[in-house]
């Protein structure tokens, strides 16, 4: 082809077209000199050479152009530039601070935030990484180079950070800790002599004077510079987010495994995102009734509350079984005693929760609606709408009269979980004392009357002997909205292998649960501890018989999966574990909805 041809250039294209693969979109902040929004040539040529598609974002802070541009790139870059300005941290400038760059700092502060809600693949390069941690919660150096403003160096390894080299040429090291996703990176790249055992040693570039001071709790350290400097983060929270301190898109080659990473993170954000258009979405078991008395904004992003509206949406959440909880008296005590709104008795409490749930979907009715069956939260699904469902925690809410539960099953509720932490009228909970020997007679009737009407029995809470009894009464399969495996954490809340597959052979379902204490008894719990609570009940059930009951707001939420906002998070895992979308679908719902339509199906 002859230089400057036009035609022959776009028959290329053109014959590409058909069966060119669809590239992930990086978008890269662009930088803000004098009245001009510019770029440096390595961001965009790394991203093109790492296999993305470059996009660069202007500085602009309208929360509708914010929002708009998340919604079409697969990851972002947070390009290098001049100073932050310290008062968003919460500081006083130095003397020795430079040049802020004050179109830049409120757009890409929000931009930050707002992309680590939605789990969107972050790279932060240079300020970039302190735009992370300062949006995040940390604190920066404002002037690495002068010790009397806070930054202290080890003792004789003080190096210079701003050199006068080619922005191509290393001109110092950093140790990366191992285990890290930059170690993981560079793992097949030769190390020059570590400095720190165990750590891998990498050549980089440097010019900059500030640097990250704290990184808050989101973030953790991952690389250090010979004098104590930060020179790499990255999330704490097994979101693909990275930040490193030098430039590599000035390093050619030896720069271009970062790009690669986070093209790599940017396919499978993009791929999680086209799953989640496609499935439908259910967690069956969250609490946040519970906050009703707070004065809770569910249509807000509001920081009480694991889930609310924009959570939903951050997390493409299509629907959540909201419970009213009713706890469990001790005896003697009256119930109005552990409730925050005074009631006459536990019907009239699970009532007013209904008419809360009720009246806040009635104030976001343009995105929200309550739903009643399976064939209207796929069609709230197909509106672009997300769905509530109604549940009982707690068969006390009954208030022992027999006629409630046609009282609750007009209102729309789904299930009612038998019992909560100790002894009811129904059955004996796994917290309790054998009261009645596993389910009462009146429990018997209950559960009787439940499968006339359509409702689902929830065994989460019971005793053992309650859940046999209750496998043994019910002509319809039953459900355990929140529990998870035994055999991994010795919990009595947990579900024993037989149970397990007990539940299985009569068509049931087990939801694994986010609550720590169920999930591992000593340390702290993550995703990955919910990973291999699902993993064993789908060893044991098979996949048609699994889901998951986050128990949000009712204590549950990890590290991984702390809010509805990170639900993504669980469908990565999954896609990285190789199971088939009609698998993900079963586990995201699938299972859960199936029952519930047999259950309703067979109501009088």
């Amino acid at each position: 082809m002859r230089p400057f041809d036009l035609k022959a250039s776009l028959g290329e294209v053109y014959g590409c077209f058909p069966a060119a693969a669809v590239r992930p979109v990086i978008g890269i902040t662009g930088n803000f000199e004098g009245t001009t929004c510019c770029l440096g040539q390595g961001y965009y040529e790394q991203v093109v050479r790492a296999g993305g598609v470059p996009l660069v974002i202007p500085p602009c802070a309208d929360k509708e152009v914010l929002m708009n541009t998340l919604a079409h790139i697969d990851g972002l870059i947070l390009s290098g530039g001049g100073d932050i300005n310290p008062l968003y941290a919460g500081e006083e400038p130095v003397p020795q601070l430079h040049g802020i760059n004050r179109q830049r700092d409120l757009p890409e502060l929000m931009l930050a935030r707002l992309a680590c809600n939605r789990q969107l693949p972050v790279l932060g390069i240079c300020r970039g990484i302190q735009t992370l941690a300062v949006a995040m919660g940390g604190t920066v150096w404002q002037d690495i180079d002068h010790p009397e403003n806070g930054f202290l160096p080890a003792e004789g390894r003080r190096i210079k950070h701003s050199q006068e080299a080619d922005r191509a040429e290393p001109t110092h090291t950093v140790s990366v800790a191992e285990g890290s996703i930059l170690f993981d990176i560079y793992a097949d790249t030769p190390s020059a002599q570590p400095h720190i055992p165990g750590a891998k040693t990498l050549y980089v570039n440097s010019f900059h004077h500030q640097a990250v001071r704290e990184p808050g709790d989101k973030f953790r350290v991952t690389a250090t510079a010979a004098d104590g400097v930060v020179e790499a983060m990255e999330s704490t929270e097994f979101k693909p987010i990275l930040g490193v301190q030098w430039h590599p898109e000035c390093m050619g080659d030896e720069g271009l495994p970062i790009f690669q990473w986070l093209v790599r993170q940017a396919r499978a954000y993009r791929q999680v995102q086209q799953v989640h258009d496609r499935v439908l979405t259910l967690d069956s078991h969250c609490d946040t009734p519970m906050f009703f008395h707070q004065g809770i904004h569910f249509d807000q992003r509001d920081e009480r509350i694991l889930v609310d509206l924009h959570k939903m949406t951050e997390g493409r959440q299509d629907a959540t079984i909201m419970v009213a909880y009713l706890p469990q008296p001790k005896s003697g005590e009256p119930f109005s005693a552990n409730v925050a709104f005074p009631v006459q008795s536990p019907t009239a409490y699970a009532d007013l929760m209904f008419d809360k749930i009720e009246e806040m979907a009635a104030n976001s009715r343009d995105y929200l609606s309550i739903a009643r069956t399976p064939a209207e939260l796929y069609d709230n699904k197909r509106r672009g709408r997300k769905s509530i469902m109604l549940g009982i925690e707690n068969a006390l809410a009954l208030n022992g009269q027999l006629q409630n539960v046609a009282h609750f099953a007009q209102r729309g509720v789904v299930y009612i979980t038998l019992c909560h932490n100790g002894d009811n009228d129904v059955c004996d909970s796994a917290r309790g004392s054998a009261t009645h020997g596993g389910v009462s007679r009146f429990g018997e009737q209950v559960i009787r009357e439940m499968n006339r009407l359509g409702v689902m029995a929830d065994l989460s809470h019971a005793s053992e002997k309650s859940f046999y009894d209750a496998l043994d009464i019910s002509q319809t399969p039953i459900v355990c909205s929140h529990s998870s495996c035994r055999a991994l954490c010795d919990h009595p809340r947990n579900l024993t292998d037989e149970q397990m597959r007990r539940l299985a052979a009569k068509g049931g379902v087990a939801q694994i649960t986010l609550y720590a204490g169920f999930l591992r008894q000593q340390g702290e719990a993550t995703i990955l501890d919910a990973m291999s609570h699902l993993e064993h009940a789908i060893e044991v059930m098979g996949i048609d018989h699994v889901g998951l009951g986050t128990d949000f707001d009712g204590d549950g939420g990890v590290r991984g999966l702390a809010d509805a906002s990170e639900l993504t998070n669980f469908t990565r895992q999954l896609l990285a574990r190789r199971y088939s979308e009609s698998d993900i679908q079963k586990i995201w719902g699938g299972n859960f909805l199936r029952v519930m339509a047999q259950v309703q199906g067979s109501r009088e």
